[in-house]
């Protein structure tokens, strides 16, 4: 019976973690509408995506360890709340400032969900194969981002409302999922200090640490390229890829997000250390293919090579995050998370807000560039740390 009920548990935890994702990414197929009817600029766009990285962080940093002090049920309730209350500001939108407000709101609920739902996943991952609670933390939030970008997709070209419908449904589902986790199992007791917690804490446990530097170069490197499709996806189709469809803007975003989890699953069945250089070597190449179907307008080249960088994503995240929370203790683990997902977030946002910069200067090419220049760094790094911890285990 107690199996039961942490398998409950953890798949409402799951299901929320997505949903929190989906709320966060039906808006980003509308992108093109909000440039064309409301006269939201190229700049706009990518600073919302940039506040929405900033509310993740700032979530992430003062309300990491939340979930130790007042639990996992209620910091993750909190945040599908505040994705609830971002809701609001879409169905209204009708200049740049409704989009930030409720980009900033959908980041703040995210981060909040990265550390109390993920947190709460790994607490019950005893209840499920050993594989499934890294695949589901590493790529939840992506899985999210890729339904709700392709069904926002859909919506906007074949549903009533185009606008609105979808960000009706999500709020259906933030409703459903609050119920699921209003029955799920607590696994944290409730105790006094939240306010001391509220500080933010970059502290790592020892094997957490020896892990992180590299695992850093990879979190930057991968989400940094999320962050690109995410405020430039309707761009990239548009301008590359000559198509004005909603439906095409969600599947160039979707196609490098949807396709992490067989990363994922894959890299379960090795070790963390093998999957992180494996993937990353993949992933780089997977850019580079990218890069040359932009550079010739060619759509299925394009999606060919974005998905093989969406596998090589979730691999190489999926080894990364292993490498940091294995063997943790229950309370150790929000802060790491915390870490982990404050990393990903800076690392996609620094790189948007200059892409947003550069966007008024150079082309889309130019600029999906520097990210190929980013995964190669990402990938010598992880190699040469490789071949160091080869050389001390021979001379041993």
């Amino acid at each position: 019976m107690l199996t039961e009920s942490n398998r409950f548990s953890f798949f409402s935890a799951a299901l929320s973690l997505i949903s929190t994702y989906v709320v966060s990414s039906i808006a980003i197929p509308l992108y093109g509408l909000y440039h064309t009817e409301n006269q939201v600029s190229y700049l706009q766009l990518s600073l919302s995506s940039v506040v929405y990285f900033i509310g993740a962080v700032s979530a992430l940093l003062l309300f990491g360890r939340v979930s130790n002090f007042i639990g996992r049920k209620t910091s993750s309730l909190l945040a599908l709340l505040i994705a609830a209350l971002s809701i609001v500001f879409f169905l209204h939108l009708d200049s740049a400032l409704p989009l930030i407000i409720g980009r900033l709101l959908q980041g703040t609920a995210c981060g909040l969900a990265s550390t109390a739902l993920t947190s709460w996943l790994v607490d019950h991952a005893k209840a499920v194969p050993n594989w499934v609670p890294s695949a589901v933390i590493s790529c939840g939030p992506m899985t999210g981002l890729t339904i709700g970008g392709i069904g926002s997709g859909l919506l906007v070209e074949y549903a009533p409302m185009p606008r609105q419908f979808g960000f009706y449904l999500a709020l259906g589902l933030v409703i459903l999922c609050s119920g699921l986790l209003f029955r799920s199992q607590e696994t944290m007791v409730k105790k006094s200090g939240v306010l001391r917690c509220l500080k933010p804490n970059f502290t790592l446990p020892p094997s957490a640490r020896r892990a992180f530097p590299v695992a850093a170069c990879t979190f930057v490197a991968t989400w940094a390229l999320g962050g690109f499709f995410q405020a430039f996806g309707p761009a990239m189709a548009h301008e590359q890829l000559h198509s004005d469809s909603a439906v095409a803007a969600a599947l160039v975003f979707a196609s490098i997000m949807a396709p992490s989890s067989l990363g994922a699953w894959r890299a379960g069945k090795m070790s963390g250390e093998k999957a992180q250089w494996l993937g990353m070597i993949s992933f780089t190449l997977a850019v580079g293919g990218v890069l040359v179907a932009l550079s010739v307008s060619m759509l299925s080249a394009f999606m060919i090579t974005s998905v093989l960088a969406g596998i090589a994503q979730g691999m190489v995240l999926t080894g990364s995050i292993s490498t940091m929370v294995t063997g943790l203790e229950a309370e150790q683990r929000p802060s790491v998370f915390s870490v982990i997902y404050a990393v990903s977030y800076v690392g996609a946002a620094l790189p948007t807000l200059i892409a947003g910069r550069l966007s008024e200067q150079l082309s889309l090419l130019h600029i999906a560039a520097g990210y190929g220049v980013l995964a190669f760094i990402a990938t010598l790094v992880v190699l040469l740390s490789k071949i160091r911890a080869t050389s001390l285990q021979s001379s041993k």
